[in-house]
């Protein structure tokens, strides 16, 4: 392997990171930078002086990302190249010129536009953005039930402030609230929870959206709340689970992709175990990785690496390039939380649609802290967005640029569906930073 290997790349965390100057200009030509994302390209290389150097600046460091470039331009070519030789079997999925990728992982989504990383690679890696982002996956019908909650008497709908504006069939949250629905803001669980003590008088009901990352505190906070005889506490749960979600991506054809970057905070519960099924089931290139520049191109290097690797007749596995994040049997104690309390049942997804066994639903003995056993929710008629193609990107088919609505009649301040509303959302991540191409 060359000396440009992805190991040799990585920041050692034992060195001092190397003191560069925040302005300096990665050596790259022009020509490899699209206007668009200037903004983004500025921001990898602006010195903040608030931020913990010994920490973080080895994973910003524009000479690593300038040779963590280079090794894709090569490994890039060479897949060119073998393209030309090797059977259609062990080709790449899609069209010989385009590298499909997808990142599954909404603050991988949001760091890819913020870095303005898409403009820096080769144009034949196209970076596609999967269902990463919890808000945005919450049906329609989901949104619709936590909004008939907000039309019961002395009862107070705790959320996420991502969930405040997402549109519902025919209002959202925010609405509701400016029409004198109670509908509180929090940061935690916790947070509910303590209001629910706060205020006795009031049933409060949490709102559980999120992957396995935020399921073990939910979880905790269950735990407490039956510890504690709380009687005005409960959850309705709108709980996601990633790898149905990724075997439901990997069985549609119409995607035909070459590799996945997979979840980094994820990954730090689930570990790499939980991704096997990609290798084995689908031979399907994978990495994990963090969410700095040099972490993430890291990671495209490590999938580039694989596809070659394919081609070349090897076995896929699934990579790490997060090692200081991710074990491979993840954090058991946070995945014991989760078991505990909560069981797997059948999700609707937004864009995808039912997946067997990918939703978190509370366990019989906590029923009593379930608000859709506790209430009875009278939930109008679902209807989608018109027009809205959030579904579509969701599942890798199309970009928010080529929706016709993107940035016209879909923006922040007016948003048709949830993937511009969310601040992990592809379509807001785009829209933020101005990237105008598909």
């Amino acid at each position: 392997m060359s000396d440009l290997s992805t190991d040799t790349l990585l920041p050692d965390s034992t060195r001092k990171p190397l003191q560069l100057d925040g302005y300096r200009e990665l050596q790259l030509p022009d020509s490899t930078r699209k206007p668009q994302q200037q903004d983004g390209y500025r921001e990898l290389q602006q010195p903040d002086s608030t931020r913990n150097t010994q920490q973080i600046d080895g994973y910003r460091d524009p000479q690593l990302v300038a040779r963590l470039l280079q090794r894709i331009e090569q490994l890039t070519e060479r897949i060119k190249a073998s393209q030309a030789t090797k059977l259609p079997a062990v080709q790449p999925a899609t069209h010989p010129s385009t590298l499909r990728l997808m990142e599954v992982c909404g603050t991988h989504t949001m760091a890819i536009a913020r870095y303005g990383l898409r403009s820096l690679l080769p144009p034949e890696i196209k970076l596609l953005s999967g269902p990463g982002c919890p808000v945005c996956v919450t049906a329609n019908s989901d949104i619709d039930r936590i909004i008939a909650l907000t039309r019961i008497d002395r009862l107070t709908v705790a959320i996420f402030g991502d969930m405040l504006r997402v549109p519902g069939s025919s209002t959202s949250l925010a609405e509701r609230r400016a029409a004198g629905a109670s509908v509180e803001v929090v940061y935690s669980p916790l947070d509910a929870l303590q209001f629910a003590k706060e205020h006795p008088e009031q049933q409060v009901v949490f709102i559980a959206v999120g992957f396995e990352t935020t399921a073990p505190i939910i979880a905790q906070t269950l735990l407490r709340a039956a510890e504690q005889r709380l009687a005005n506490f409960s959850l309705l749960s709108a709980l996601k689970q990633v790898p149905p979600a990724l075997a439901a991506l990997l069985q549609d054809p119409r995607l035909a992709l070459d590799g996945l970057i997979l979840p980094g905070h994820v990954s730090t519960i689930l570990g790499l175990q939980a991704y096997q099924f990609i290798a084995t089931d689908y031979q399907m290139p994978a990495v994990v990785t963090g969410f700095e520049p040099v972490d993430i191109l890291a990671g495209i290097t490590a999938l580039l690496e694989q596809v070659n690797a394919k081609q070349e007749g090897q076995v896929v596995a699934i990579g790490n390039a997060y090692h200081r994040a991710v074990r491979e049997n993840g954090n058991p104690e946070a995945q014991s939380s989760i078991q505990q309390v909560f069981a797997s049942q059948d999700s609707v997804w937004r864009g995808l649609g039912l997946i067997p066994q990918s939703g978190l639903a509370l366990r019989p003995e906590y029923r009593d802290y379930d608000a859709e056993q506790r209430f009875q929710l009278d939930v109008e008629p679902t209807v989608e967005p018109r027009g809205c193609r959030c579904g579509d990107v969701l599942r890798g088919i199309i970009t928010p640029p080529e929706c016709p609505h993107f940035g016209i009649s879909c923006t922040p301040s007016q948003p048709l569906g949830a993937c511009m509303v969310s601040s992990e959302g592809s379509c807001a991540a785009y829209y933020r930073y101005g990237i105008q191409f598909a």
